[in-house]
């Protein structure tokens, strides 16, 4: 062996780490273990407080818009449906990204309200992480990071955005908001890269289509700049960290023009609000979230504006907090410049939703904080941290403070999670936590008129019209109930004067058109149909509405197409498909007919009118190879059970459907009992069909007409 190979086998050793290496290895490893223990742990947080949702319903405040009473959203993801998203504003906002995300739900889980819940948990979850390793990676301060993002996760005044399906755009938002400021901290880092600038446009450009109220974002960004990423140490600097965002503030322009828009009819709504009133709102609202923050009590989902105003004591006091606490960051700002930036974080991101610009009658909402106010929380985490320094005492105190803060808040939000179980729980806390609460009054009863309790909702909905009579949508309600009630004028008084209040409520115009048709005035309730489509013109009901005054007016052929209209917008629509096949069947079309009663039947398989409609037709029809007596029988059969051999009109069927089966001594029989049941109700043209039609039963002969 060489030498030279002695050497290579018995060379040196390598040289030893150096002990400070060592110890950077297992600090970085350690680090690595205690962001993976915080990030487990705040989605555990989030689970254990919203976990529940998932259990829960769908409310009757806009989750109807949104999802269940959407045709377009509930049919689930489609080309179409994706386009439709971009062209089509929802419950006045256009953020077409949330809608497509709504579709998306309704393709994995149907009508389900979990599925629903549950996404808005996973949601809300990634946004709690990304804030956390966002303030991690701009500071490289580990736990004030992880506290900042677990008063994000479980705070009560996060329930709003998470717990209600509707508010998938906050949580969606939230989620392109974190990633928006992340892809700029990259950004920051290697400002040469012009990919990662882009980045940013892109995550902020999916956030406004969740959200609009991400405009704000470009003024957080600046915020960033001087604290933490401190790219702003001097005045002089201000105009470059402006012009370097153009780009961002376009599309935050855009998208103001884009709301403005589509909100138009909202904000007509409230113009009576004068600049003062609505600025003294601005101001109560500010000192209002400053107050839920620290102690969350008395949460509502709908806060109503004073009709009288503020007090001006109130209004005083809120504007010299905000200007005291405003003055007070300002001269901190050398020495805790995070004062600055997390209190004009909280100040700018809520300008959009303050009230300045007034949409909806709430005073203010629990969901507007749900960005916001992080920057309150890293304000204060930040400066409770610097008050404990290196002092060992005071990091025990603190660190068994935060403890305490973060159990009461869990609990707080658990417990504020179960109001949101379903409507009637909503609303009936709604009505304990305020005081003269139209809204409230009006769901309330909205949904015991559903559950049948009329008079109970009649009591709810004469309530909201005491508190605002020019409450249109109540007034609909109330003839709502009137009418289910059998006081069909007194129905038809409460639609016309909710027109007087709004001639644009299409549901008004809609339901006045059928209290009308119940009197037997189909002429003037195709008026109302109509009136009621130029406003919405994608709505099935209405559409099948003017088919059925179309078909009572004789005009089968337009009935055909308004039903054809209602069942292609919303292919689930059960009694549509049952009216075109009845128009259908009457123009002799038995072959067209049959498919859309076994279609409406399928939707509704526990329906005995459906089951009696669909009886008729092959039992009937005028095309023997259409005839099926024993399926008619079948139907006819389990209607009739479903009845208890009390329907006339089930009974006629029944009739028909034995004598198609060749029982005709049945058929006889049967066709008398129902001819004795409709004599008892002079319904004359029943009473003629059926004595005409047991004739032809005595005779050995089947009914054979449409």
């Amino acid at each position: 062996m060489s030498r030279k190979s002695k050497r290579q086998r018995g060379g040196k050793r390598p040289a030893a780490k150096p002990a400070v290496l060592d110890r950077q290895a297992a600090e970085s490893a350690q680090n690595g273990w205690q962001v993976f223990f915080i990030c487990a742990a705040l989605i555990v947080l989030v689970f254990t407080v919203f976990g529940q949702t998932i259990g829960h319903d769908f409310v009757n405040f806009d989750d109807g818009l949104y999802v269940y009473d959407n045709p377009v959203v509930s049919r689930g993801l489609t080309l179409a449906g994706i386009g439709w998203a971009f062209t089509h504003v929802v419950s006045a906002n256009w953020h077409p990204l949330t809608v497509i995300i709504h579709m998306l739900d309704c393709q994995l889980y149907g009508l389900w309200a979990g599925g629903h819940h549950l996404t808005n948990v996973i949601l809300h979850a990634a946004c709690v992480v990304l804030l956390f390793l966002l303030l991690l990676e701009m500071t490289g301060v580990l736990w004030r990071s992880g506290f900042v993002a677990a008063i994000f996760a479980i705070h009560p005044l996060r329930v709003e955005s998470v717990a209600w399906v509707s508010e998938l755009k906050d949580v969606l938002s939230g989620v392109f908001f974190m990633l928006t400021l992340w892809a700029y901290v990259r950004y920051v880092r290697s400002p040469q890269t012009r990919g990662r600038y882009i980045m940013v446009m892109v995550w902020l450009a999916l956030g406004l289509m969740s959200k609009p109220m991400l405009v704000t974002v470009p003024f957080v960004l600046v915020l960033l700049d001087y604290w933490p990423l401190r790219r702003l140490q001097h005045a002089s600097q201000l105009p470059t960290s402006l012009w370097e965002k153009i780009p961002l503030f376009a599309l935050s322009t855009l998208s103001c023009v884009s709301t403005v828009l589509a909100q138009t009819e909202a904000i007509a709504l409230n113009a009576h609000l004068s600049l003062s009133a609505r600025f003294c709102d601005a101001l109560i609202a500010y000192a209002a979230y400053l107050k839920k923050l620290i102690y969350p009590s008395q949460l509502a989902v709908l806060y109503p504006v004073l009709k009288q105003g503020w007090p001006a004591w109130q209004v005083i006091g809120a504007l010299a907090l905000l200007l005291a606490l405003t003055v007070g960051a300002y001269k901190l700002r050398q020495r805790q410049p995070f004062l600055l930036v997390g209190w004009l974080w909280y100040l700018g991101m809520l300008v959009p939703v303050i009230g300045l610009l007034q949409v909806g009658s709430q005073a203010y909402a629990d969901r507007y904080t749900y960005l916001p106010q992080i920057g309150l929380c890293i304000a204060a985490t930040w400066a409770a941290g610097d008050w404990a320094g290196e002092l060992p005492q005071r990091r025990w105190a603190l660190g068994g403070i935060a403890c305490a803060i973060l159990c009461g808040l869990t609990a707080a939000a658990y417990h504020q999670t179960t109001w949101w179980r379903d409507s009637t729980t909503l609303w009936t806390h709604t009505l304990e936590c305020t005081q003269d609460n139209s809204i409230a009054h009006n769901d309330l009863g909205d949904v015991l008129l559903q559950q049948g309790q009329t008079q109970d909702a009649i009591g709810h909905f004469n309530e909201a019209l005491r508190i605002n009579p020019a409450y249109a949508e109540a007034h609909v309600n109330l003839g709502n109930a009137l009418f289910q009630q059998g006081h069909t004028q007194d129905a038809i008084a409460q639609y016309r004067t909710a027109l007087q209040i709004n001639p644009a409520a299409a549901e008004a115009h809609n339901n006045l058109g059928l209290a009308l048709l119940q009197q037997g005035r189909p002429d003037e309730a195709l008026d109302e149909f109509r009136a009621a489509l130029q406003i919405n013109p994608a709505s099935a009901e209405i559409h099948a509405n003017l088919g059925i005054a179309l078909f009572q007016l004789g005009r089968a052929d337009e009935a055909i197409n308004e039903f054809r209209a209602a069942v292609q917008i919303n292919p689930a629509y059960a009694e549509a498909h049952r009216n075109l096949a009845v128009a259908l069947f009457q123009l002799g079309k038995a072959d067209e007919a049959i498919p859309h009663s076994e279609k409406a039947l399928a939707l509704q398989p526990s329906s005995f009118s459906f089951q009696d409609s669909l009886a008729w037709m092959p039992a009937t029809a005028p095309q023997a190879p259409l005839r099926n007596g024993p399926r008619a029988l079948e139907l006819a059969s389990s209607a009739n059970q479903a009845t208890g051999g009390r329907n006339a009109r089930v009974l006629h069927t029944l009739a028909a459907a034995y004598a198609a089966t060749g029982d005709f001594a049945n058929a006889v029989q049967t066709a008398q009992k129902a001819l004795r049941l409709a004599e008892a109700q002079s319904n004359t043209p029943l009473v003629t069909a059926l004595r005409r039609e047991i004739t032809l039963y005595k005779a050995g002969t089947t009914v054979n007409r449409n």
